[in-house]
């Protein structure tokens, strides 16, 4: 069989559950947005800067990598700026064969020009709304949902919850908490689990990327999180045996058998140093023992990547085929925060078609 390309790959549909807003920007916009607000940037040439934000995230300096977000929050303050950035995040995803996609950000961060946080909500809808209208009539569908969150640090969290039930019916779908793990654990904002379970509302943590097992643990045990928001150090709990097989320890066993998506980010994971090289990264480990993998992006514009990409990245390192990409995103659309018959009618009459005529050519 004829070697899967990245052209191939961006005609297959996708699923993303785990996308940045911030993270996602397009150069070209970061440089019109912040000459409207007279905001500084490293360059104003949109190639170069693409390239400075790659480098940036790429430096294993965190504090580097964490000035890049400082310059994609700055332009993401006017209704006008978050309504541009999440119709062109739709147009992009879309334009790469997306055709379901959960997008979060925080809504906390984009106060500094006196938008309410309900302000804030509503200018990212209307742009999500936008651009997927606009990738219809050129004929792309994709569906984006929406997620809000709390950073860890912060102690907002509980008016997020409620935030995030407020639109509920308006395209937010889920609920996270993002930001730094050592020291910040999820516990400390039970409060807002408890609640957004009593409104049957569904949410996913950031655990398990820079922070190990307890991190998972908590967010699992304490917190109830339907998905774990990266998860790739759940391979800490799986040994090698005297005959050379993997083992799993307790908590491993459970994600497993709970099938507890894994939103994995492989390119991220590689720049942020959760995992050596992507021919190293435990995504093929865990997919071989059949823990719920999903491929994500994280920060797109950081990594200089795309789920077409980041497929690719993986067909290269572990010689996939269309089997193994028709799985992650099944996996991922079963995991998706949408109702189940949603679910299921995006599986059987998008993506199983596309996939069975992809492995028929």
């Amino acid at each position: 069989m004829a070697a899967i390309t990245h052209e191939d790959i961006v005609k297959a549909p996708k699923a993303l559950l785990h996308d940045h807003l911030d993270g996602g920007l397009r150069p070209a916009t970061i440089v019109e947005l912040a000459r409207e607000v007279g905001h500084d940037l490293p360059t104003t040439d949109p190639e170069e800067l693409g390239r400075w934000f790659v480098a940036a995230a790429d430096s294993g300096s965190l504090e580097r990598y964490l000035e890049t977000f400082a310059h994609t929050v700055a332009v993401m303050q006017t209704e006008a700026g978050l309504r541009r950035v999440a119709a062109e995040c739709a147009l992009d995803l879309a334009a790469d064969g997306v055709v379901y996609a959960e997008v979060r950000f925080a809504p906390e961060q984009h106060l500094e020009r006196d938008l309410t946080l309900d302000q804030v909500v509503e200018a990212v809808l209307a742009g999500f709304a936008e651009g997927t209208a606009q990738a219809a009539r050129s004929g792309r569908r994709i569906r984006v949902g929406t997620l809000l969150t709390a950073m860890r640090h912060a102690a907002r969290s509980q008016e997020i919850a409620e935030l995030a039930v407020r639109h509920r019916d308006g395209g937010v779908v889920g609920f996270d908490i993002a930001g730094a793990e050592a020291g910040f654990p999820p516990t400390r904002h039970l409060d807002a689990f408890e609640y957004l379970q009593r409104e049957n509302f569904h949410f996913t943590i950031h655990a398990g990327e820079a922070f190990g097992l307890p991190s998972i643990w908590q967010a699992i045990q304490w917190c109830g999180a339907d998905r774990l928001g990266h998860g790739v150090r759940i391979v800490d709990d799986i040994t090698e045996g005297a005959d050379g097989r993997p083992v799993l320890g307790r908590l491993a066993a459970y994600v497993r058998d709970k099938r507890i998506p894994l939103e994995l980010c492989p390119s991220s994971n590689v720049q942020t140093g959760a995992a050596p090289s992507i021919a190293e990264h435990p995504i093929g480990l865990l997919r071989d023992l059949r823990f719920r993998v999903t491929v994500n992006t994280d920060n797109r514009l950081m990594s200089g990547t795309s789920m077409s990409r980041e497929m690719a990245l993986l067909v290269e390192a572990f010689g996939y085929g269309w089997a193994e990409l028709r799985w992650f995103t099944i996996n991922a659309m079963k995991s998706a925060f949408i109702p189940f018959d949603e679910r299921l009618a995006l599986i059987d009459e998008v993506i199983k078609p596309a996939y069975a005529e992809l492995m028929a050519g």
